[in-house]
């Protein structure tokens, strides 16, 4: 059953309407009436007209206004990078007896950095941390021996896009309490980053078909996509 405050939220028009993100933020930013500063999130559909597994995408962007959370971030390293990576902002750092306290289901973070000679041994628990979208991939930037690079992004507001197997991708674009300006600089940013996958996969016609704005306890809005993603 549907709080009062939701019923509320709801009573609005042009919840249905396409509109363009200027339009569209200050409505769910008016729409976040709770105590606490809820996060703006973006939620995407991708154009399912093609066949069925054809589009897998998983990439990253790099928030240009970071996103408003503190990431914890672990490493996985040989014991010579131990200072490089706590001095680089690390929240923990370890190598083969880190690997086994994972292994025994301690998950206690949000992003695993891992340099390439450690990875032979982690790759073995991807049972553990592959359903958890833990498991460190050179594609996204954490198999490297950059970790400060590596730890810089993770801590800044680089966020993971990638689509479930309905072909929907949700992420965060900022909190209520970031400037208007720094919300759409993320959500160009995201579409930046759309628009060279959609050259890297084959796509027919639009690679992303709906797009969705909302926070955390508000209710969605339709915004209008950029020509060509």
């Amino acid at each position: 059953m549907p709080s009062k405050r939701y019923k509320k939220l709801t009573e609005g028009d042009g919840i249905g309407k396409s509109e363009l993100i200027e339009k569209i933020l200050p409505l769910v930013k008016k729409n976040c009436t709770t105590k606490f500063d809820e996060s703006i999130d973006l939620n995407l559909q991708i154009n399912n007209k093609q066949k069925k597994g054809e589009i897998n995408l998983r990439t990253i962007v790099n928030m240009p206004s970071g996103i408003g959370k503190k990431i914890k971030v672990a490493v996985v390293c040989e014991e010579s990078k131990n200072d490089e990576a706590k001095s680089s902002g690390a929240d923990i750092v370890g190598g083969d007896e880190f690997i086994e306290k994972i292994k025994d289901g301690n998950l206690d973070f949000e992003k695993l950095i891992c340099t390439p000679s450690m990875m032979v041994k982690l790759s073995k628990l991807g049972k553990i941390l592959g359903p958890k979208g833990l498991m460190p991939n050179p594609k996204l930037g954490s198999v490297t021996n950059d970790i400060k690079k590596a730890i810089t992004n993770a801590k800044s507001g680089q966020v993971e896009i990638k689509n479930d197997k309905d072909g929907n991708i949700g992420l965060t674009l900022g909190k209520k309490s970031f400037s208007d300006e720094k919300i759409i600089k993320n959500f160009e940013a995201v579409f930046d980053t759309l628009e060279k996958e959609k050259g890297n996969n084959t796509v027919k016609g639009d690679l992303i078909k709906n797009a969705y704005l909302t926070s955390t306890m508000g209710i969605s809005y339709k915004v209008k996509l950029p020509k060509g993603i």
